[in-house]
C-alpha cells in the first residue's frame, strides 16, 4: 500500500516553537499569533555552527542561564576531585584544570571516560559527559617510568664516612 504525502504551504507555523497562546497586537490592532524562536520580524532565521560542524538554528539564551556549568567527578588512584566545568569544554581544558589540582602536567595525564581514553580535542558534551559523571584520570606510564629513571640516576645511595 502506498501513501501519498501531503505538501503543506510554507508558513510561519514552522517557527512557532509550540506556543499557541501568545497573542500580540500589531499597529492595526490585529491579533498576530506568530511567536518566533530565533527569527527576526521578517521571518529570517539565525543559524549557528556547533563545535561538531553541525549548523543549527540559533538558541536564545537568557541572562540567568548564560553560563551552564556541570559538575564532573574525576577519580585518581586514591582521590576524588569534583570539578565544575562547562559542557562545551574539551578534555584538554579539563586536563589544565586538573593540573592545578593534582600537580601533574597535562601531557602526563590520561583521561578515561566510558572505558576509552579521550583525546585533548574532544568536547565533553559530544562524547556524552553529563552532570555528575565520573572520569578516570591515570598518570601516563611512560612519563612515570622516565621520572623513576631520572631519580635513580641522580643518587642511588650515599656513602657516609665517619
Amino acid at each position: 500500500m502506498k501513501f501519498r504525502s501531503m505538501k503543506l504551504p510554507r508558513s510561519f507555523s514552522k517557527l512557532r516553537c509550540g506556543k499557541s497562546n501568545d497573542k500580540t497586537l500589531n499597529k492595526n490592532n490585529s491579533v498576530s499569533l506568530v511567536s518566533v524562536c530565533g527569527a527576526t520580524n521578517d521571518g529570517e532565521v539565525k543559524w549557528e555552527l556547533r563545535p561538531g560542524g553541525m549548523v543549527v538554528q540559533k538558541r536564545e539564551v537568557n541572562a540567568e542561564s548564560d553560563e551552564v556549568v556541570m559538575e564532573v567527578r574525576v577519580a585518581t588512584c586514591s582521590h576524588w576531585h569534583d570539578i565544575s566545568i562547562q559542557p562545551t569544554s574539551t578534555f584538554g581544558e579539563l586536563k589544565m584544570i586538573l593540573s592545578m589540582v593534582t600537580s601533574l602536567e597535562p601531557k602526563e595525564q590520561r583521561l578515561l571516560f566510558k572505558g576509552k581514553e579521550r583525546e585533548d580535542g574532544e568536547y565533553l558534551h559530544m562524547v556524552g559527559v553529563g552532570d555528575k559523571d565520573k572520569i578516570l584520570m591515570l598518570q601516563d606510564p611512560a612519563t612515570k617510568e622516565r621520572k623513576l629513571a631520572a631519580n635513580a640516576r641522580v643518587a642511588p645511595y650515599r656513602t657516609i664516612t665517619v
